[in-house]
């Protein structure tokens, strides 16, 4: 039997010579396939349910934290912004927006203000997502300071990973102050090691860099209805139950790039935006007053503050 892990690697490697029609078939072929074989660790890995040490909880005694994290990968995702703001605001909620600074055209600095004048975040996506930003030490090290320099013109400390491939080691020269960049346990991505946890870890090293990260712990929305063909939110609100039971953080990485906001046919790579928003509903009504609603950024502020330095110093370390 063929490795999925290898499988998966050589799929990515060799993705760009493929159609954008045959990516998709053989990426839910590959996704099925691995539901099958990672049914003990996925949706929910049992193992990961532990606090770290000192755990300070979450604000005002509150059981769990739902965490909204959108990654705005195309200028198709980039035009339905303020529709998703629209959707999460009317539900009272807050969410951040992750930005790809040279893949689709300018990123409109009013659009930024706009949503941070509204509670939202803004992160920075990578640079180009286009798959090489870790390829290499020299692409990265020729990427890393125009990273830096988004990172200072946008007026934030966010950063998230394309396709969560990852270099913590390397992300330390960043100017970054929180990212999200893994997850508890996900075998569908093509970097599929998972941080074994569903709590927010810090990231350093002995000089003192560092960052927190916050790895996802519901499947992204792309693998949930595109690939693994589900069509209702049911596994979201599984793991959400299993999360808030054991105190983690939910959070949930989206794009509203695959988001139908009317109510025409979806296509083959979207879904009806109003599965997120029955999903959303369906939490605030099951878990009314149980939860602490935040942005990634506030989630940083309140741990930056309230976990000790001694206890983020023992718990760093590069992943």
């Amino acid at each position: 039997m063929i490795d999925q892990t290898v499988l998966t690697r050589v799929f990515y490697t060799v993705k760009p010579l493929i159609p954008r029609s045959w990516q998709i078939v053989l990426r839910r072929l590959m996704a099925r396939a691995r539901r099958r074989t990672h049914a003990q660790v996925w949706p929910i890995d049992p193992d990961s349910a532990v606090p770290p040490r000192e755990w300070p909880g979450w604000p005002d005694g509150k059981q769990f934290a739902l965490v909204l994290s959108h990654d705005v990968d195309t200028r198709r995702g980039y035009g339905r912004v303020l529709q998703l703001a629209d959707l999460e605001e009317s539900l009272g909620l807050r969410s951040s927006f992750n930005f790809v600074p040279e893949r689709y055209g300018t990123i409109e600095l009013d659009l930024l203000q706009e949503l941070k004048r509204r509670g939202f975040g803004v992160c920075v996506h990578g640079l180009k997502h286009d798959g090489k930003l870790f390829s290499s030490r020299r692409v990265f090290e020729a990427r890393a300071p125009r990273i830096n320099s988004y990172l200072q013109l946008w007026e934030t400390t966010g950063f998230t990973t394309p396709s969560m491939i990852r270099n913590h080691a390397w992300m330390l020269e960043l100017n970054a102050a929180y990212c999200v960049s893994s997850f508890d346990t996900d075998p569908f991505e093509p970097h599929s090691d998972g941080a074994g946890t569903i709590f927010p870890y810090w990231v350093g090293d002995p000089a003192g860099r560092g960052f927190l990260e916050l790895p996802y712990t519901l499947v992204q929305d792309f693998t949930l209805f595109i690939l693994l063909g589900e069509t209702t939110p049911r596994i979201w609100r599984q793991k959400l139950n299993w999360v808030a039971e054991h105190g983690g953080m939910a959070l949930l990485n989206t794009h509203p790039d695959y988001m139908r906001f009317d109510e025409g046919d979806p296509g083959p790579e979207q879904y009806p935006a109003r599965l997120y928003r029955e999903f959303l509903t369906d939490v605030l009504t099951s878990h009314a007053g149980r939860f602490w609603a935040a942005p990634p950024a506030s989630v940083y502020n309140y741990l930056s503050v309230n976990w000790s330095s001694a206890c983020k110093q023992r718990q760093s370390g590069v992943a």
